[in-house]
């Protein structure tokens, strides 16, 4: 019998006893997995969670995530970063209302079918929120897998992700996919950890595991190098009138698309403001494929004019109307305490 072919009964086990409880597994609702499923894509559970019961508690329901303004589901979204996840869940949220009667669709086809839903995502919402034996295929489960079997193929190639949902297809339970979907990335998360030794002692497969039984498990999965990060230095001013800060909206397509910034440019950047002017420190941002690094400086604005597309904001407004991405929170600080004194020093 296959490493894999052994692994759902002592799997289900060990789950039904270690599961994290989480609010999307205690009420399951096709809209409740959809939405923690897109949370959790580059977010950790932690960092997710309260963002999870905000996001519930404002838009409680898929036709009002439909009918949400744009600045207002970003403020929602603010902070949990790859804000293009908030617009695909709109955009799926207004395609189930007006395609299917604003009732979540149950067929795998369909699910996948709206927009910022891969293979892996609908797989998680058919198996647990519908419960359709069919295999949900992330990293978590890729590094289990690879581990069990002592695979050491490219796990992030394509193909090895269709080969691991047809040998998951041959051995889910029928009468618990959603719980063997979730026991494999709750194993992956909690034992079969990422980038370092798995906690092999507590793991269920640990009797058939070839991987540790080899002792390459800490090896395992095998990836290719990552690309180096491309790093730009950027000046960042922070511009203030009469208690309130500048911003200005960033293009709707590229990099934190629509979202609301301090105004900022590759370095040398002169400030289009007239007025005094001092530094404000430095800080770093990291996205997926390129590195920021911004120097800040204060600007106290001569008047209330702004180039065309900026606004004043106070700080109210920045705590309540205006998105604002965390790559910009290493000025926050400086920007309250400036808003609360007047004046900066």
């Amino acid at each position: 019998m296959s490493e894999l072919a052994q692994l759902p009964s002592p799997l289900l086990a060990w789950y039904r006893q270690n599961a994290r409880t989480l609010p999307w597994r205690s009420d399951p609702t096709p809209y409740h997995v959809w939405l923690s499923e897109i949370m959790l894509q580059q977010t950790r559970v932690a960092a997710a969670l309260d963002y999870y019961q905000r996001f519930l508690e404002a838009l409680p329901t898929v036709a009002e995530l439909a009918s949400c303004p744009e600045d207002r589901l970003m403020k929602l979204w603010q902070g949990l970063g790859y804000y293009s996840r908030a617009r695909n869940l709109q955009k799926a949220a207004r395609i189930i209302m007006t395609e299917h009667g604003g009732v979540f669709p149950s067929s795998l086809e369909a699910i996948q079918a709206l927009p910022g839903v891969g293979s892996y995502t609908a797989g998680a919402i058919a198996s647990i929120a519908f419960q359709q034996p069919v295999p949900a295929v992330d990293g978590n489960v890729l590094r289990v897998l690879s581990r069990l079997q002592n695979d050491r193929r490219d796990a992030t190639s394509p193909a090895r992700k269709r080969e691991a949902a047809t040998e998951i297809q041959k051995v889910i339970p029928g009468d618990a996919p959603g719980d063997f979907n979730q026991a494999l990335m709750e194993l992956g998360a909690l034992v079969c950890l990422p980038n370092g030794a798995p906690l092999c002692g507590l793991c269920p497969a640990r009797g058939f595991c070839a991987g540790h039984q080899a002792g390459t498990a800490q090896d395992l999965p095998v990836k290719p190098p990552k690309k180096p990060r491309r790093v730009e230095e950027r000046t960042v001013y922070l511009a203030f009138w009469q208690g309130c800060v500048a911003l200005r909206r960033r293009p709707k397509r590229g990099l934190l698309a629509g979202l609301w910034e301090y105004p900022n440019e590759p370095a040398p950047w002169d400030c289009p403001l007239a007025g005094s002017l001092c530094p404000a420190g430095q800080a770093k941002h990291v996205f997926s494929h390129i590195k920021w690094h911004m120097t800040g400086y204060l600007v106290q604005a001569a008047g209330p004019a702004l180039p065309e597309g900026w606004v004043w904001a106070s700080l109210s407004q920045l705590a309540a109307e205006y998105p604002l991405p965390s790559a910009f929170s290493g000025f926050q600080e400086v920007v309250e305490a400036a808003l609360l004194q007047g004046e900066f020093q």
